[in-house]
């Protein structure tokens, strides 16, 4: 009798999903109706979405050297529309087609020391492209961890975790509002992505189905990125954080094309400053700032001459700006509330081994 009333019960079960509308197994995307109001709407992730669980031929990425965020932790994908895929630029520049979506999420582990066991997620940034241009929707996730909301307006959360020293650690984390987004991810006023470049990727990856593979040959595997031998042609940024892929010099200089070469280049919006922090022109120390005099002084200089002074990181523009935390003073002057203790170390180190001076 018990075993004829669970029979029925199934039976019930599956007649009322029979009825009723089936989930959504693959990613939802009309460039008519994006933004979407919520993002599980886009459907990018199945089970529970705080999981980040990615869908089909939605491919999760890393970049070698990223942008600091706070200490966010951040996980990034890519979706293109089937058929699609993306070429690369003579300079490496990886061009996606239209309705590409680039995603970020940005997270904080509880303990850092454990960053897989509890985690709390913060918000999503979407980058879409439609017609040719690329537009920045941001997403902030509820408390419960269950829903991201459009928004455009910006926000603030406040945040705690412990560090890899057992340190507490809080921040009031700062979400963009929708115009914010274009000071960073501007190149001749126009809104463009920072981390997808050749050299950025170029580095193996760990993916869901168990398999590990260089993130260029994953891509062309997937087939979302054009044939052609791009991890041969383009070395990999160093990574900033790791002695072993590059010299002192060469993960300073990646460390700061990161986090200050999208404003800081002959395209961006600091592109009058004459100081351009990328690995492109490491060749030429005066665009590095090396014995270059600010173009306007005041606060920003601290009382200092010169935006690298070789040998003296605390005589260094450079340095004093990227320590401070006056928001009119501090450098990147948006995307963070506290300074990035271990980057700046890196580049303190840097100077510190400089020869000559600026006399």
């Amino acid at each position: 009798m018990l075993r004829f009333t669970y029979l029925l019960f199934f039976l019930a079960l599956a007649f009322a999903y029979c009825q009723s509308p089936q989930p959504v197994t693959t990613v939802q995307f009309d460039p008519e109706q994006v933004p979407y109001p919520r993002l599980s709407d886009y459907h990018f992730f199945t089970g529970e979405m705080k999981a980040l669980a990615p869908n089909a031929r939605v491919l999760p990425y890393e970049v070698i050297t990223p942008l600091f965020s706070d200490y966010a932790h951040k996980a990034r994908f890519v979706w293109m529309p089937e058929g699609q895929q993306a070429a690369v630029s003579e300079e490496g520049v990886i061009e996606f087609p239209d309705n590409s979506v680039l995603i970020k999420n940005f997270y904080y582990p509880a303990d850092f020391r454990q960053a897989e066991a509890e985690w709390d997620m913060v918000e999503t940034r979407l980058l879409v492209k439609r017609e040719g241009k690329w537009e920045a929707f941001t997403y902030v996730w509820n408390e419960a961890d269950t829903e991201a909301e459009l928004n455009v307006v910006g926000d603030f959360k406040d945040v705690s975790w412990t560090d890899e020293a057992g340190r507490a650690r809080t921040v009031e984390y700062a979400v963009p509002n929708k115009n914010q987004c274009k000071s960073c991810h501007n190149r001749n006023k126009e809104l463009l992505p920072i981390g997808p470049r050749v050299s950025h990727l170029n580095s193996a990856l760990a993916y869901p189905d168990g398999s590990t593979a260089n993130q260029l040959d994953k891509w062309q595997q997937a087939g979302i990125l054009a044939a052609g031998d791009w991890a041969g042609r383009f070395a990999p940024l160093p990574d900033w954080d790791d002695p072993q892929s590059g010299t002192v010099e060469e993960r300073a200089l990646a460390y700061l094309e990161v986090n200050c070469g999208h404003c800081h280049h002959p395209e961006g919006p600091a592109h009058t400053t004459g100081m351009y922090l990328t690995t492109d022109f490491q060749e030429e120390k005066s665009k590095l700032g090396v014995c270059k005099s600010p173009v306007a002084a005041g606060k920003g200089s601290g009382g200092r001459m010169y935006g690298i002074v070789p040998g003296q990181p605390d005589s260094s523009i450079l340095v004093y700006r990227m320590e401070a935390n006056d928001p009119g003073i501090m450098m990147p002057e948006i995307g963070r509330a506290v300074a990035h203790e271990e980057g700046i170390a890196l580049v303190r180190e840097w100077i510190a081994g400089m020869e000559g001076g600026c006399e």
